[in-house]
Parts: structure tokens; C-alpha cells; sequence
């Protein structure tokens, strides 16, 4: 830096200092690769700081806590923990029982895979899952999507053997699927299925299943395998004929009742047992109805027998050999991600609200490995459901106990119980599963997305019509890719901001923000808000040269001081690569041919270590690359005033002042 410029920065006893942007020290490529993986794949772990500076044999037995969490806080049960266990435990198992045998018809399998599905897989994830709240079981929407794409290739009712071997394969890819996410700590992408993405797919595939039970309410035999609106819509109403007054009667008795039960336990959450309840008390008052009435030789359909016993295994039965085997794959893929954003959500709701933390990778591999054993062991896809565990939740669980209590519950079930269930209403089971969706249907959310955001609305919205008007599938492909679409408009079409000086102060803000904002005479600050990769380095150049060219314009118009430095603030470029460098250069030739001078403010260390390897610095010139706007602004003032003296005016009297 010219003498000159350094006696800008005067210090308290008269000797001149001077700050300048440091330039990183070099690294080697594979300690650089190093680092990037490790932030990227292994964020900031509690965890996984206590295994520095401990000694083997204490590294063994936190390694062992780590993968299996039920060893760190086991030793620690209490009595008074166990009470809590024991209560919510019973509580949700109510839940699961009725839930189970509905959502395994919504997937066209045997009632008793979701009293199956209840009682392995809690067991698996009470041993490896970090959460305290979550309560494992079968969910609608994966039931939904087992039931869509399996059904396309098989039908459940013609050839039931294939479709259930099918389902316990899908299971175990889904499994699969889930458990290698967390082994390589892929987890983030699950975060691409956004906030509005989710509410309008888990709107619109509660909506699909409330239609698809339609056929239990109104009593139908034959239905539709499609699940859009038109489809459905169709099969209803060509069959007005065989529609069963008896059945729908009695569902909308159900119906209501449950909805009830729902609107004074939200009004009194201490009344929250009341709508965990709801569905067993419903089945049991059903199966009484049609064992005292006989109703189910007036038509309403039974769910017949159930046999009693615990899980057989299926090993023999994963049919990794069939001709079907893409189909498995493909929708073990998709429902294991649905499987996962749903059961990590809820999850992480419940920690927050707790002040717990959960590691997503790990979840991942609880929820892979019981899904994995789950197929083994002739159950179907499972994850933590909302509304069981916000019952789990409201009934005051302390640990992962819970599961095992509600577990066991289902374990005598099936062992002594199950010949209970023999009368009862398919219809109760319908209304039970539309009861379940409609607390899905957020049009809340919905309403908040409208009002903050109006691209989350849309996409929010396409979602829900892909899902409702065309598939589950291409709901979700439709909202992820519009969700994409908008992560690659951020970074391709990066926000570029004028900024101005707020009077009285060294702070510049764009000007369009904070309209009482000054220009500096002869100097235009321009900020990048984003990255500058291959994808926007030619946009950006455009832009640049588009601000210049219309602040040279008005300067012109209005008569006041020509244009002599261009400030870029790069804040927020937090990266940059060789087509970002690329643009720097030609942009700096381009100033260069207007006769002005370029001046960076605040680059990043990445962006630093680039611009020096590059030898960009050295054609800017180190000393014209500054710590804040302020002083970038401060140099360029004393420079104009210096040696090209601005014509006299009150606004560069103020700056000469300033300076």
C-alpha cells in the first residue's frame, strides 16, 4: 500500500496501521479433502467429542453406547422412569393395535402383519434409536405407497402369496436403503424434502387415503387399485348399487365419535387418553355390535380370522431371485425415504421440545436395521409415527422404554387376544384410518406458507394436486423437483444489492432496505449475496456490469461527480471456483477499460486462498482488497480527495470530513 493510502488509518499515538485481509496459510489437497468430508458428513457430535483423549478401553464402551444408546442410558434406569415407561407404553399400544390392523389392510396385506409390525421392530429401535419420544409402528402414507406401486404389478387379491413376499422384500430394501444413508452419513438428503413439500404430500396422501376408504365405509367388494381422485371417484360411484346403507351408517357413527374424542382431548390436553383410546374402544364397542347383532350377515364386512402366536420368520420368503425385483427395489427406495423424513421430523420435534439432541445419521440406522429385521421376521415397513408418538409424548415417556412396554402389550395380544378381533367391522377400521388423516390435512400450514412465502405455497400446493390428481409418486417427484428447481434458482440467480450509507454511522445497507440510506460520491458498493459458482458467474458478470452501467446513466443525468471506484462486498461469497475466478478476472478488465478502480471488501478464507493461488490478488493489488466496506469506502474518499479532488459540494464535504 502507497503511503498515502496507509495514513488513512491514523492510530491513537500518530503512527500509521494498517489492517489487511490475511490470506490463508496453503494446505495440502488431501488434508483440504479431508476437512470438507468431515464437515459435511460428520457435523458437531456430543457424542463423538467424548471419544478425544480416552483410552481404549473407554473408547470401546463409548463406541458400543453410540451404535446401541440403550447401553448409556440403561445403567441409569430408575423405578420412577419405569412407572412413566409403563403408562405411555400401555397408552400407545391401545393405539398401535387398531392402527396396525387398519393401516396392513390399507396395504392390502394380512390384518395380523400390523400387530407383527408392533412388536419387532419397537424392540430393534428401543435398542438402537436416540430417541426418547419416538414410537415405532405403520404409518398410512407408506402403507398407502406399498399398496400403489406393488399393486400395479401384483394383484393383493389373486395372487396374496407373491404380494405379501413382495412386500416383506420392499421392506427389507427400504431397510436397506435407510441404514446405508447413515453408515456413509448421507442424512442431509433427506433435508431436500422441504418443509412445504411435506405438508402438501402427507395433505395429499392423507386425502388419497381417506377417499381410498370409501370402499369400508360404504361396504364395497370390488374398488380401484389407482389411488388419484378421478379413479376413485369412478369406482364409487359405478357401484351405487352395491353401496350398504348398514355399513355407512355405522362408520359415520365411528367416525364422529372419533373426531370427538380428537376435538376434547385438543381442548383439554390432559384429556389426551381419551383420543388414544378412541380406536381400541371403537373396535372393541364394534366387534360387540356385530357379535350381538349378527351384522355381518346384513353387510357389514368382518375382519375373520386372525391366528394367534408371534412373528414366523420370512427370510425363506424375500424373493431377491423374482422377476419383480426392480419393483421391490423401487419402492422400498421410495417409501424407506418417506419412512424417513416423516420419522426424523417427528423425531426432532419432540427433542426440541425436551432439549435433547438426536443425531439423524444414526436414526437412519436404527430405522434401517429394524426395518431389516422386521422383514425377517414377517413384518412391513415401519417409523415413528406422529400421532403415536405425540400419544407417547403426552402420556409423559421418560426413554425408549416405552416401546418395549407397548411391545410386549402387542406380544400377548398376539398371543392370547387375537381371536377377539374375529368380528371386527371393517368399516370401524376405515373410519379409524380417515379419523388419523384428517389431523394430516395442515391447512394451517398451508394458509402460513401463503402469507410468508409464496413459492412454498406453490410448491406446497403442486404436491397436493401431483398426489391427489395423478399418484403418490408423482406428487412427490413434482414437489421435490420444484424444490430443487428453487435451490438452483438461489444459486444460479444470486441477489445482487446496491448499498448505501446509513447517515451518521459507517454502516452501508442496501439501499432499497433502508431507503435513507447516502450514495458515496464516486463510488458505487455493490454486494453479492451468494456463493459465485459456474452456474452464476456469467450471470453475475452481466448484472455487475448492468449496475455500473445504469449508476453512470443517472450520474450523467443528474450532473453530479463522474464514477471512479467500484466497491464489491463479498461477505457473503463463502466460496468461489475457477469460473468464479474466471469472472472476477474479465470483470476487473472490464473496469480497467472504463477507466475505475476496483476495491473487495471482507473475502472469505476459501475465497481468499483461491483468488492468491490464482494470482487474482496480485493483478487487483493487495492493498485494494479491505477487512469492511468502511474502510474500503474510507480509502477510496481519500484517494478521490487526494489526487482527483471532487468538485466542492456538501455531500464531499461531508465525506472529506468523515475522512
Amino acid at each position: 500500500m502507497s503511503n498515502a493510502a496507509k495514513n488513512m488509518y491514523p492510530s491513537m499515538n500518530g503512527e500509521s496501521i494498517t489492517y489487511r485481509v490475511a490470506i490463508p496459510p496453503p494446505q495440502p489437497f488431501l488434508k483440504s479433502l479431508k476437512n470438507i468430508i468431515k464437515k459435511t458428513l460428520f457435523p458437531d457430535d456430543p457424542m463423538l467429542r467424548q471419544f478425544k483423549n480416552q483410552p481404549p478401553a473407554r473408547k470401546l464402551i463409548l463406541a458400543l453406547q453410540y451404535i446401541f444408546p440403550i447401553l448409556e442410558w440403561g445403567p441409569r434406569y430408575s423405578f420412577e422412569f419405569l412407572k412413566s415407561d409403563l403408562i405411555a407404553g400401555i397408552t400407545i399400544a391401545s393405539l398401535a393395535i387398531p392402527q396396525g390392523i387398519s393401516y396392513a389392510k390399507l396395504a392390502n396385506l394380512p390384518p395380523i402383519l400390523g400387530l407383527y409390525s408392533s412388536f419387532v421392530p419397537p424392540l430393534v429401535y428401543a435398542i438402537m434409536g436416540s430417541s426418547r419420544d419416538l414410537a415405532v409402528g405403520t404409518v398410512a402414507v407408506a402403507s398407502l405407497l406399498t399398496a400403489s406401486m406393488l399393486g400395479r404389478e401384483v394383484n393383493a387379491s389373486e395372487n396374496p402369496t407373491l404380494y405379501l413376499h413382495l412386500a416383506f422384500t420392499a421392506t427389507f430394501f427400504a431397510g436397506v436403503f435407510q441404514a446405508a444413508l447413515g453408515i456413509v452419513r448421507l442424512g442431509f438428503i433427506v433435508d431436500f424434502l422441504s418443509h412445504a413439500t411435506i405438508v402438501g404430500f402427507m395433505a395429499g396422501a392423507a386425502t388419497v387415503v381417506c377417499l381410498q376408504q370409501l370402499k369400508g365405509i360404504l361396504g364395497l367388494d370390488h374398488f380401484t387399485h389407482e389411488t388419484d381422485i378421478v379413479s376413485v371417484m369412478r369406482s364409487v360411484f359405478t357401484q351405487t348399487h352395491q353401496w350398504r346403507w348398514e355399513s355407512a351408517v355405522l362408520g359415520c357413527c365411528f367416525l364422529f365419535y372419533l373426531l370427538l374424542a380428537r376435538f376434547f382431548s385438543k381442548k383439554k390436553p390432559w384429556l389426551f387418553w381419551i383420543s388414544a383410546m378412541a380406536p381400541l374402544t371403537s373396535v372393541i364397542l364394534g366387534s360387540l355390535l356385530v357379535y350381538l347383532t349378527h351384522a355381518e350377515k346384513h353387510g357389514v364386512q368382518v375382519i375373520g380370522h386372525l391366528k394367534k402366536g408371534l412373528n414366523p420368520p420370512s427370510v425363506a420368503n424375500l424373493a431377491f431371485e423374482s422377476s419383480y425385483l426392480s419393483t421391490t427395489i423401487k419402492t422400498g427406495t421410495v417409501t424407506g425415504v418417506i419412512a424417513l423424513a416423516e420419522g426424523i421430523a417427528v423425531g426432532r420435534s419432540f427433542a426440541m421440545f425436551k432439549n435433547y439432541h438426536i443425531d439423524g445419521n444414526k436414526e437412519m440406522i436404527a430405522f434401517g436395521m429394524m426395518n431389516i429385521v422386521g422383514s425377517c421376521t414377517s413384518c412391513y415397513l415401519t417409523t415413528g409415527p406422529f400421532s403415536r408418538s405425540a400419544v407417547n409424548f403426552n402420556a409423559g415417556c421418560k426413554t425408549a422404554a416405552s416401546n418395549i412396554v407397548m411391545a410386549f402389550t402387542v406380544m400377548l395380544t398376539l398371543l392370547f387376544l387375537t381371536p377377539l378381533f374375529h368380528y371386527t367391522p371393517i368399516v370401524v377400521l376405515a373410519s379409524i384410518i380417515i379419523a388419523a388423516m384428517l389431523g394430516l390435512i395442515d391447512y394451517e400450514a398451508a394458509i402460513h406458507l401463503w402469507q410468508v412465502d409464496k413459492f412454498d405455497f406453490f410448491v406446497c400446493i403442486s404436491a397436493y394436486v401431483g398426489v391427489v390428481f395423478g399418484s403418490v409418486e408423482i406428487g412427490l417427484v413434482i414437489a421435490v423437483a420444484l424444490s430443487l428447481l428453487r435451490v438452483l434458482l438461489f444459486v444460479a440467480r444470486p441477489r445482487t444489492l446496491v448499498l448505501g450509507n446509513i447517515p451518521d454511522t459507517k454502516i452501508y445497507r442496501n439501499v432499497n432496505q433502508y431507503p435513507n440510506t447516502k450514495n458515496v460520491p464516486g463510488v458505487l458498493i455493490l454486494e453479492i449475496d451468494a456463493p459465485i459458482y459456474f452456474a452464476n458467474s456469467s450471470y453475475l458478470r452481466e448484472r455487475l456490469s448492468r449496475w455500473i452501467d445504469e449508476e453512470e446513466d443517472k450520474l450523467k443525468s443528474s450532473g453530479e461527480s463522474s464514477l471512479q471506484y467500484i466497491i464489491l462486498d463479498m461477505s457473503a461469497v463463502g466460496n468461489i471456483d475457477t469460473s468464479g475466478i474466471s469472472m472476477l478476472q474479465e470483470f476487473k478488465k472490464n473496469i480497467d477499460r472504463r477507466g475505475l478502480k476496483l476495491a473487495l471488501a471482507n473475502p472469505g478464507e476459501e475465497v481468499m486462498k483461491k483468488l492468491n493461488k490464482a494470482k487474482v490478488i496480485e493483478t487487483i493489488g493487495q492493498e485494494w482488497i479491505f477487512l469492511t466496506v468502511g474502510e474500503a469506502v474510507g480509502a477510496c474518499n481519500f484517494m478521490l480527495h487526494t489526487f482527483n479532488p471532487l468538485p466542492a459540494t456538501d455531500e464531499t464535504d461531508k465525506w472529506s470530513n468523515n475522512v
